[in-house]
């Protein structure tokens, strides 16, 4: 009879574990992106073996943003070349902060990464402004106390790739993860469900980076950047910031709570 027990209360965690991991596997993650070249890149492979379903809701799509803000396991809210502060020009702007007011109030897991970052920074109330530079091409960050015991760990002394020309204040409630040379603000964190990334360690850094060198050429002739310099550096730090990257948001996905 002992034993019928035992075997029953085995099955009975066998079950549950297979209904854990099912619930596991129909995670949602929603990605909201501004054009199409900045998409999740590195970060798409990490997110399906975490077990979330990517669906991207493109800026220019009809009701892009018509969920229910606090609905889906995650949103990442992807970059792009224009300013938070240029919300009359581009008025969608603010209904992606009004969506993620209403998502932070909640405390639901949010990543932000570069204009990403400055919408959630400007949701948080924190004033986004030009840095008066542009700050392009692969330079390591300089992590924080709280930043080196943080999922960034994993970035510690690699290159990574920024691309902007803003910035932001430090949002209240936030702690300061990581710096670089040029910008103090690079990296932030809420407790366990929100992060925001200034720089850009989704990039893949192989063929798909012509995109990001087609899709910002006027940027980089402005700005006066070598195209064939940039090209050169991500194919010689792409792979290890490949592995970092993984590495970094999947500690941080291990962290979140739902």
């Amino acid at each position: 009879m002992h034993g019928r027990r035992l075997r029953c209360r085995s099955q009975q965690t066998v079950e549950l574990s297979r209904r854990t991991k099912r619930h596991h596997d129909e995670q949602k993650a929603i990605a909201i992106r501004h054009v199409h070249f900045e998409d999740l890149g590195n970060f798409a492979e990490p997110l399906r073996s975490a077990g979330f379903e990517i669906e991207y809701r493109d800026v220019g799509d009809e009701d892009y943003l018509s969920f229910d803000p606090l609905e889906p396991d995650l949103v990442v809210v992807l970059g792009g070349p224009i300013g938070v502060y240029e919300d009359k020009a581009y008025p969608f702007l603010a209904d992606e902060i009004a969506l993620l007011k209403s998502r932070l109030a909640a405390d639901r897991p949010t990543l932000g990464i570069c204009l990403g970052a400055q919408l959630i920074a400007r949701a948080l109330g924190a004033r986004v402004y030009a840095s008066g530079l542009k700050e392009i091409g692969f330079s390591p960050l300089k992590l924080t106390a709280a930043g080196r015991v943080s999922c960034l760990r994993h970035l510690a002394d690699v290159p990574v790739l920024h691309w902007h020309g803003d910035t932001y204040d430090q949002p209240d409630g936030t702690e300061l993860l990581a710096s670089s040379e040029l910008v103090t603000q690079q990296a932030f964190a809420r407790g366990r469900n929100l992060l925001g990334l200034q720089f850009h360690p989704e990039a893949e850094t192989e063929a798909a980076f012509e995109r990001w060198l087609v899709g910002h050429a006027c940027e980089l002739a402005g700005a006066g950047l070598s195209v064939p310099d940039l090209r050169n550096d991500a194919r010689r730090f792409g792979e290890t910031l490949k592995r970092a990257a993984d590495l970094m948001l999947g500690a941080w996905l291990e962290t979140i709570d739902g």
